[in-house]
């Protein structure tokens, strides 16, 4: 009796790891961005809206944060098996066909920054406007490998018509971070909150007077980089005349990349420098 109880208990795991197994391939799927090698199916895998991830860049490790995505892959039950080379430079041309980069390609040894120190890894970006993709595949010898995605999150600032005041009447200045079409003049859709803002700021206070200035990073020609942050400034002074504010109040101007409040030798750095100033008059 002992006997068949153990036995029972033995197929009552098997039936249920295999449960677990068909669940988990038919509920995670492959990633929008990459599919899964040959042979290889999904164990496991994770979609998280926003966390935080160290890339080995060669030198150090650059932390990513935006959504990250997840997903373990395993070499499906009697398939051939892949060899790491295969897998890395898969992934890695498909990262260039998208039009990125690889930044890292090997086993860092003394990485303690990076998760899978000592394993062998590749790193990509792929950069498509203001979005940015990290992309990391680390292969565990052929047998199975991970796939980890960072989408970066363009950079957001919450703003209310108080603190802006307070901050110009503080420091004279406040830098905002007004999303554009790429290499236009035209203000994105999700940017219409702060352009709510400063108008209710301006509405609160009828005797403030404002200079609306751009500012671009150095990437591209310095002189379309100041038409284009001209152009912008420009916008923004249109956008907040269309809700009612006199263009008697405002006056615009374009510095292009002359005035950089950041590093431009690092994408941080960059994403600082193009901003718009609202200046106390």
């Amino acid at each position: 009796m002992k006997t068949n109880l153990l036995l029972l208990s033995f197929f009552l795991l098997l039936i249920s790891s295999a449960t677990r197994v068909q669940a988990q391939e038919t509920e995670i799927k492959d990633t929008p961005y990459f599919s899964g090698m040959p042979n290889y199916t999904i164990y496991d895998g994770e979609d998280i809206e926003f966390d935080s991830y160290n890339f080995f860049n060669g030198k150090n490790c650059t932390a990513v944060e935006g959504k990250k995505l997840k997903r373990t892959y395993v070499l499906k039950e009697d398939a051939q098996q892949s060899s790491v080379i295969q897998i890395m430079r898969n992934y890695a041309n498909s990262v260039r066909n998208m039009g990125g980069t690889i930044i890292f390609e090997g086993a860092p040894q003394d990485a303690d920054c990076a998760e899978n120190n000592g394993l062998n890894m590749i790193v990509g970006k792929v950069i498509k406007g203001d979005n940015e993709m990290w992309v990391e595949v680390v292969s565990l010898g052929g047998d199975d490998y991970y796939l980890t995605i960072i989408l970066k999150e363009m950079m957001k600032q919450d703003v209310t018509a108080s603190n802006i005041f307070e901050t110009l009447n503080r420091d004279g200045h406040i830098a905002l971070y007004i999303n554009f079409d790429t290499g236009k003049s035209i203000i994105r859709s999700e940017s219409g909150s702060i352009i709510e803002q400063i108008v209710s700021m301006m509405k609160s206070n009828p005797d403030l007077k404002l200079s609306i200035e751009g500012h671009t990073d150095n990437v591209g020609d310095p002189i379309s980089n100041k038409t284009l942050s001209e152009e912008r400034a420009k916008s923004v002074a249109s956008a907040l005349v269309g809700q009612g504010i006199e263009m008697e109040r405002l006056s615009t101007a374009g510095y292009g990349q002359d005035k950089p409040v950041g590093d431009n030798k690092t994408e941080e750095g960059r994403a600082k420098n193009r901003r718009v100033e609202l200046v106390k008059r």
